[in-house]
């Protein structure tokens, strides 16, 4: 279990009552906003504080993982300069009836605040750069201590979600949408040939030219290096959704996986260096990773990959690895 404090000024009502945590990827400018990449190493049972209006008025546990997710129709004219695609994660929120004023408290607070990405100044004010940050043990300590029994339900909560994961299909709802949009406007555009279309829809699903595409190139899953291909998965590196009607074809942007390494790999657990070494995120559980046959204590490397799957792989770490790409230290300040 990870704790982690997020400001909500902006989304407060439309994330509590959706049961969410929603961001952008980048800065406006593109940049990577180390607040925004901390979404992707949020996991099941972790605890978040809502700081809003001066106060930490909510408690939630995440019910799921970050994954990739349209800016939420409620936002309304919230966020402007917000890219339109982001991250999302499930929480589940209980407003605060102890509603806890840090200010109040800094005294308390202060030698545990961390040298970088705290989320509060010096002397208790919020700091409006910071969406979601990592909370040390030792402050969310403090904090659940004054916030009282809410946050000791809360905690109880978190330990019951990270036994289990509660990401079923329903939160994903978004997604599907998404993609499902996206696959009617190729099937009603007739600038497209009707065989193209067709391609085009059948690849979603790895099906097709695609598939026909990607074993012209991949020979065996990386991983287990299983040939039959009644067992094998053509799955895109840059997701269907994520990419225009060439790369959805092009066989450089696939891999050959079985269904489990497939799985892990669509979902961000894991992804691949160029050199093909293979990389676990952060919030894969380990005992899970071992029985599907990935080892976090061997180095496996699965070979090289051509310049085609290079790009397609950066972008593969960039938008759906789930791990952030920040220095996560967080020292004490005395």
């Amino acid at each position: 279990m990870r704790y982690w404090w997020v400001n909500q000024n902006q989304t407060f009502r439309q994330e509590i009552e959706g049961g969410y945590l929603w961001s952008p990827k980048r800065n406006k400018n593109g940049n990577r906003n180390p607040f925004y990449e901390f979404m992707r190493e949020v996991a099941p049972g972790d605890i978040v504080f809502s700081f809003f209006e001066t106060r930490i008025a909510a408690l939630g546990v995440v019910s799921g993982y970050c994954r990739e997710s349209p800016k939420p129709e409620e936002f309304g004219t919230a966020g402007t300069n917000w890219s339109q695609i982001g991250w999302r994660v499930g929480v589940r929120w209980q407003r605060l009836t102890n509603a806890v004023r840090p200010k109040d408290h800094i005294a308390r607070l202060r030698p545990d605040l961390a040298n970088k990405y705290a989320p509060l100044t010096l002397e208790g004010n919020g700091l409006q750069s910071v969406y979601l940050t990592a909370v040390s043990a030792p402050l969310a300590t403090t904090l659940k201590s004054l916030i009282g029994p809410e946050a000791s339900r809360a905690e109880d909560l978190g330990h019951e979600v990270s036994k289990i994961e509660r990401d079923t299909p329903a939160p994903e709802q978004d997604t599907e949408e998404w993609e499902r949009r996206l696959e009617i406007e190729i099937t009603t555009d007739v600038a497209i040939r009707e065989t193209e279309r067709s391609a085009l829809v059948l690849a979603r699903r790895g099906q097709g030219q695609f598939r026909d595409n990607v074993r012209a190139i991949e020979r065996a899953c990386r991983i287990t290096r299983v040939e039959r291909m009644e067992h094998l998965v053509a799955s895109h590196v840059r997701p269907w959704r994520d990419s225009n009607n060439e790369q959805r074809l092009d066989g450089e942007n696939g891999l050959l996986l079985t269904p489990t390494v497939d799985h892990l790999f669509d979902k961000g657990f894991i992804s691949f260096e160029d050199s093909g070494q293979l990389i676990v995120s952060p919030v894969a559980d380990p005992m899970s990773m071992k029985r599907m046959g990935i080892d976090h204590d061997r180095r496996i490397n699965v070979g090289a990959f051509s310049e085609g799957q290079r790009c397609y792989l950066d972008f593969h770490r960039e938008n759906v690895l789930r791990m952030a790409h920040v220095d996560t230290g967080t020292g004490r300040r005395g």
